[in-house]
């Protein structure tokens, strides 16, 4: 479990704070890791509080961080930059919620408690932010070479066996 950082959210969006902070992967939780082909790198980050145009407490949130992750590919680590943030919209009763995400569904809004860890949010980020099979552009490993070029291109054996039927 990673080292939480916790804040009251709506007081925090009220007074207009921000925090500003980075955390080295490692001391992310073990669900980050899983993804990852290292824990090398560092994971920058802030929050600000705010109000949106409805005067509703509002959280904003940015993240950035180089990590390390397995080539599907070839299977080795490749490093992926992940800029990621959003806007969070604070509500401190569910009728309300449910009533602003039926009138914008693309509305990021949550029922507030009375503390939010922002660690748990970013390690969400990270893994919401990984795409689901990473390739690098051109893998230039001997054994991948090695195994393209042992293989025959089945087309080029197809049109083989359709010259010598005609």
């Amino acid at each position: 479990m990673s080292n939480p950082i916790l804040i009251d959210p709506l007081a925090f969006a009220r007074d207009g704070a921000s925090l500003q902070n980075e955390r080295p992967v490692a001391a992310l939780a073990g669900r980050v890791h899983e993804l990852l082909a290292s824990d090398a790198g560092v994971v920058k980050f802030e929050v600000e509080g705010f109000q949106d145009h409805l005067l509703r407490p509002s959280l904003r949130y940015r993240l950035s961080v180089t990590l390390s992750v397995e080539c599907q590919r070839c299977l080795t680590p490749m490093p992926f930059e992940l800029e990621a943030g959003g806007v969070i919209t604070l509500f401190s009763r569910e009728d309300k919620l449910e009533a602003a995400v039926e009138a914008d569904d693309e509305l990021d809004a949550i029922l507030a408690e009375e503390t939010f860890d922002v660690i748990a949010l970013i390690e969400d980020e990270i893994i919401m932010g990984l795409p689901l099979s990473l390739m690098h552009d051109d893998c230039d490993t001997e054994e991948l070479k090695r195994a393209k070029a042992d293989k025959p291109n089945p087309f080029a054996v197809l049109a083989v066996l359709k010259q010598s039927r005609s």
